[in-house]
């Protein structure tokens, strides 16, 4: 499969992670090291996964996410928006299936993913993108298929020209439990579990966390 082009909305992400991808690398790839929450959350999820196809990790950047499931036996592909990401990580882990592409518009047949994990890879998104990437989910997601989704939980905002010293242009979008739920009720998810956490101090930005836990209804509904 050849490696998809991001689309005009979705450019600034891309070329910002693009010139971000070193350093993002660096200071995230053993994280889930000092995360203990996330790794239990990933358990549970390898544990429902395990042998049944291929699972996709959505803004995989370099792959720390899916190399955990990985070598928790499970078959995992990583998708990202930005090609210097999907670079590092197939160096790091030749042995996962890393492609470029694009959560708007994925480059996967309908109800072939047995699952999908999507950490902080929804925060970019207005309103309309967000449908949009969440139907594209469920069109990808088998019938009971999970969708284990990580964001920061917030209600405002916040715009970055600088991350770590590097140019960016970002916007982080910070979600709520109710509002993210019903996206995800109105894309054709059935919401299982909504948790939270305090952040980890010096592991990671100093934000609230917010996790749910969806499953993939039987007739997706999304645009």
């Amino acid at each position: 499969m050849d490696d998809a082009q991001p689309g005009p909305d979705q450019t600034d992400v891309a070329a910002s992670y693009d010139r971000l991808a070193d350093v993002y690398a660096q200071r995230i790839f053993d994280e889930l090291d000092g995360k203990p929450f996330d790794r239990t959350l990933l358990d549970r999820f390898a544990d429902e996964v395990r042998g049944r196809g291929v699972v996709v990790d959505l803004g995989c950047g370099p792959g720390h996410v899916a190399r955990y499931l990985h070598r928790r036996d499970v078959t995992v592909a990583g998708i990202d928006l930005s090609p210097r990401m999907i670079g590092i990580a197939r160096r790091h882990m030749p042995e996962i299936d890393f492609r470029v592409g694009d959560l708007l518009a994925l480059e996967l047949a309908d109800a072939s993913a047995a699952g999908a994990v999507a950490f902080y890879s929804l925060i970019h998104f207005t309103p309309a993108e967000l449908e949009r990437a969440l139907g594209e989910i469920g069109r990808v997601l088998r019938p009971g298929a999970p969708l284990l989704v990580a964001v920061h939980r917030g209600s405002e905002p916040v715009h970055l020209d600088e991350l770590w010293g590097v140019d960016v242009r970002l916007d982080f979008v910070f979600f709520e439990p109710e509002p993210l739920g019903a996206a995800l009720r109105a894309a054709g998810f059935e919401v299982v579990e909504v948790l939270t956490r305090p952040f980890y101090r010096g592991v990671e930005a100093e934000t609230e966390r917010l996790y749910v836990w969806a499953r993939r209804g039987e007739r997706p509904r999304g645009p």
